[in-house]
């Protein structure tokens, strides 16, 4: 399970409608299995197919969330038009088995959560929208 505040969640859907027609991408920061940060990032590909950061940008997110006491907990992309699920290429691409694959569908405002293991295994997991700040 990851715990996804419901004001994170609209960061996310508000964030992946304005970088239409591509994908939105970006870091999920927090503590143990809660989200306390979103940090939106360039898709460097610029693509409605695919996305990549920035390496610059991506170290300075690592940087900051290092500051503030949190550890990346997922990364996150969106799906312009299709469904909110790994598709082969986000597969291929998702390296490591310790953090979540968040994935947000703009046709369908559906967030779905994977984890990849190292075989490239698939498990969906469990969101929780808590009300009230963690």
């Amino acid at each position: 399970m990851i715990v996804i505040p419901r004001s994170i969640f609209k960061k996310i859907v508000d964030y992946s409608n304005s970088e239409l027609p591509i994908e939105a991408c970006g870091y999920l920061a927090g503590t143990g299995l809660a989200v306390k940060q979103f940090y939106p990032m360039k898709n460097a590909d610029n693509s409605d197919e695919h996305f990549s950061f920035d390496p610059e940008e991506q170290f300075a997110v690592l940087d900051k969330s290092n500051q503030e006491g949190l550890e990346l907990i997922a990364v996150f992309h969106s799906h312009p038009s299709t469904p909110a699920r790994m598709s082969k290429e986000d597969i291929k691409l998702a390296q490591d088995p310790d953090i979540f694959y968040v994935i947000y569908s703009v046709k369908d405002g559906e967030l779905r959560a994977f984890k990849v293991d190292e075989n490239k295994g698939i498990t969906e997991t469990i969101i929780e929208y808590p009300e009230r700040p963690i």
